[in-house]
């Protein structure tokens, strides 16, 4: 079996983004509901990506959708602390896009939380026949562009 990665720490990511934990975001155990992380994650990536392209990404000549997504715990995160999202490219490719993004509460330095995230760059346009969006290359180069810092690759 192969080894689990270490756990990350603040150093890993190159942006950070804050959000206000909820109640509502609280379970039944008395700490944040797992479907609430991949809110997050989801929310840190595509803000950044609009943000930092400068434009509607809805408008680009392709559009991220996600093709994978998953997360790796490791500490409670709750109510009522702020969470630091710090974000990484860990992989800038033809057509795919794969981020990690950290989780954070508190002052600590290793993360509460990491997930992975994979944006797959497609035709905006729907197909006629109601099936698959078509793979696009490249990733657009305002993508590209926005997300090269987030990268060790370049």
């Amino acid at each position: 079996m192969s080894e689990r990665p270490a756990r990350p720490t603040r150093a890993d990511y190159a942006v950070w983004r804050q959000a206000t934990t909820r109640w509502a975001d609280v379970d039944v155990y008395g700490h944040m509901n797992n479907a609430r992380y991949f809110e997050l994650i989801d929310t840190a990536v595509n803000a950044h990506v609009t943000e930092a392209v400068g434009a509607d990404v809805r408008t680009l000549p392709a559009v991220g959708l996600v093709a994978e997504v998953s997360c790796r715990f490791f500490a409670e995160v709750g109510y009522p602390e702020p969470v630091e999202l710090g974000l990484a490219c860990e992989r800038l490719g033809t057509s795919s896009v794969t981020y990690r993004v950290g989780l954070f509460q508190g002052p600590g330095d290793e993360a509460a939380a990491e997930g992975r995230f994979v944006h797959v760059y497609v035709d905006p346009a729907a197909p006629a026949d109601g099936g698959a969006r078509r793979v696009v290359r490249p990733v657009p180069e305002a993508v590209r562009a926005a997300l090269a810092p987030l990268t060790s690759e370049t």
